[in-house]
């Protein structure tokens, strides 16, 4: 494993003598833009290790995506490599359809320190609720960016994740109701503590969530990759693509219905994967767990 061919992966041409905010936050939208958020190895045969080696060899050498655990953990290697002040947190992740959040803690990302500031860096949420710079750890403070508005908020100890995203445009009305449409203007992302985490605080949620009937993760294929202006989501058969503010505080968000034939097709054109094995889409809506 070497940084070279991980920035080779991500397309990644700037400096790396600094441990600053601006080179942190290149790096990051490099790796947010080059790798999917994906859980696509459960559909298609695979079983997802948490292996260090086992997801560099997958991102970088089978230039396949991950979901939090790959996504962040490789993130965390790359920045302790380069001297970045790094440590894991876990979250509990926000489910809509029950109001309330997991009760598991399935959400891995990282806490990198820089001159005294703490800043959230996850590269590992995917479709509307991946942020795209690293976050200030500070409670209550509004953080314009690109997808929308993200905040923390801080009660007795517990921190709180939240959201809130432009109106947007659906042209295909037909998909005005879809599950795969966020409805609300402010939305609960996950809330977590700041105890440091190691990656065997996740294994057990690893198996669970690639295997519990009542997971999102077996109920959905999900591949979704950030591009320069909004991000496309790959879920079961259906193709989104959104672009960000694409009209003064209005996103804009396609829908089209791919055919059996035509996913994988679109995964190597859309998010230039290329599976080994044959995937079987999915996109079960009955109630889930995270």
């Amino acid at each position: 494993m070497n940084l070279e061919e991980y920035f080779a992966r991500t397309g990644y041409k700037g400096s790396t003598e600094k441990q600053d905010l601006e080179t942190l936050t290149n790096i990051f939208q490099h790796h947010i833009r080059a790798v999917p958020f994906e859980n696509l190895s459960i559909h298609c045969g695979e079983k997802i290790t948490l292996e260090l080696e086992h997801v560099y060899n997958k991102i970088v050498q089978r230039k396949r995506g991950g979901w939090c655990m790959e996504n962040n953990q490789l993130l965390g290697w790359v920045l302790k490599g380069l001297g970045y002040d790094t440590s894991f947190l876990g979250a509990y992740v926000f489910n809509p359809q029950q109001n309330a959040y997991a009760t598991r803690m399935t959400h891995l990302m990282v806490k990198v320190v820089i001159d005294g500031k703490a800043y959230i860096v996850d590269g590992g949420f995917g479709v509307s609720y991946q942020m795209w710079q690293p976050m200030e750890l500070v409670s209550g403070k509004e953080q314009p960016q690109a997808p929308g508005v993200f905040r923390f908020t801080e009660k007795n100890g517990v921190w709180y994740l939240e959201k809130m995203r432009r109106k947007q445009y659906i042209p295909n009305q037909s998909f005005s109701n879809s599950d795969l449409l966020e409805k609300k203007e402010c939305r609960k992302v996950y809330m977590f503590s700041l105890e440091p985490r190691t990656v065997e605080d996740f294994r057990f949620q690893c198996t669970y969530l690639q295997t519990s009937p009542d997971s999102l993760f077996t109920r959905k294929s999900i591949c979704t990759l950030q591009t320069a202006n909004g991000f496309r989501a790959l879920i079961g058969w259906t193709l989104t693509e959104t672009t960000y503010n694409y009209k003064e505080n209005m996103d804009l968000v396609e829908f089209v219905t791919l055919e059996d034939e035509e996913v994988e097709k679109a995964l190597k054109e859309k998010f230039n994967i290329t599976l080994e094995r044959k995937l079987v889409p999915i996109n079960v809506k009955a109630p889930y767990t995270i």
